[in-house]
């Protein structure tokens, strides 16, 4: 009888040990301590690394996945967009936009991910909400939609507030969803390109700010960010080797560093 119940002991202990047991597609421990105070790698839609990846915090300029998401499901991509007077109070990256400047949509798109121009971000919301606090409406009911339980927008382009937040989940969430979308995700993918107003008049030369495009091997976009509060941010997404990573970094110090580290680490195992 003793020896039946120790046998039965020992096979609830493998059980339990091979639940524990860590491979492939499943989270694995950290390779390193990266800077970062929330981070999250998913490889092949499977979360393999990860810290504090629910933590609400300041997501800067990466809202402006969100912003150019509702921007090309909603608007028509050629239609033009005549500038408004706020633009002028927008602060942080800017190409330069003047009110009554006409402006494709796709331009303002271009601008927006490319270059993260608040300007264009905010002509780009004001012409598809009517005003930026409808556009933010629409952006916190797709949130919704999306499931994005910690997320919440006060803004368009990223800017500080005590009600402007999200998570790297939710953000890795967004972010696969848009990656979709051909036109983000070829929009992302471009290094620099030159847009203009309608008239001709005046040409932008928007130079990407992920400097992980063109430097290390397959990666493909997505997003950059920094505001005094959020610190360094950057999505991050990658293919080779039969697989696909995507890299969501929140307030990292060491950003570039640490996601040249992440990815060697996830295309590594």
């Amino acid at each position: 009888m003793i020896g039946r119940k120790r046998f039965i002991l020992w096979g609830i202990l493998f059980s339990l040990f091979m639940l524990h047991e860590p491979a492939f597609g499943q989270k694995l421990s950290d390779p390193f301590s990266p800077s970062a105070s929330s981070y999250l790698v998913k490889v092949n839609r499977k979360i393999v690394w990860g810290k504090n990846i629910h933590e609400r915090l300041p997501p800067a300029s990466l809202t402006k996945v969100m912003t150019a998401l509702i921007a090309i499901e909603r608007a028509n991509l050629n239609a033009v967009v005549k500038v408004g007077k706020s633009v002028e109070r927008e602060r942080g990256s800017r190409i330069g936009l003047k009110p009554d400047d006409r402006v494709r949509v796709i331009d303002l798109l271009y601008a927006t991910l490319i270059y993260s121009a608040n300007d264009a971000c905010r002509a780009l919301a004001e012409y598809i909400g009517g005003s930026e606090a409808n556009f933010v409406r629409i952006m916190n009911l797709k949130a919704k939609r999306l499931g994005l339980r910690d997320t919440h927008f006060a803004n368009a382009c990223g800017h500080d507030h005590p009600n402007h937040y999200s998570s790297a989940y939710d953000l890795a969430v967004l972010t696969e969803f848009a990656m979709r979308k051909p036109i983000f995700a070829k929009i992302v993918s471009i290094p620099s390109v030159y847009i203009r107003t309608v008239d001709g008049k005046k040409v932008f030369k928007l130079v990407n700010r992920n400097k992980l495009l063109g430097d290390y091997p397959g990666v493909s976009g997505v997003k950059t960010g920094y505001t005094r509060k959020a610190g360094n941010c950057l999505i991050a997404w990658a293919q080779g080797r039969g697989r696909r990573v995507l890299l969501v970094l929140l307030n990292a110090p060491n950003r570039w560093e640490d996601a040249r580290i992440l990815l060697d680490k996830a295309f590594s195992l």
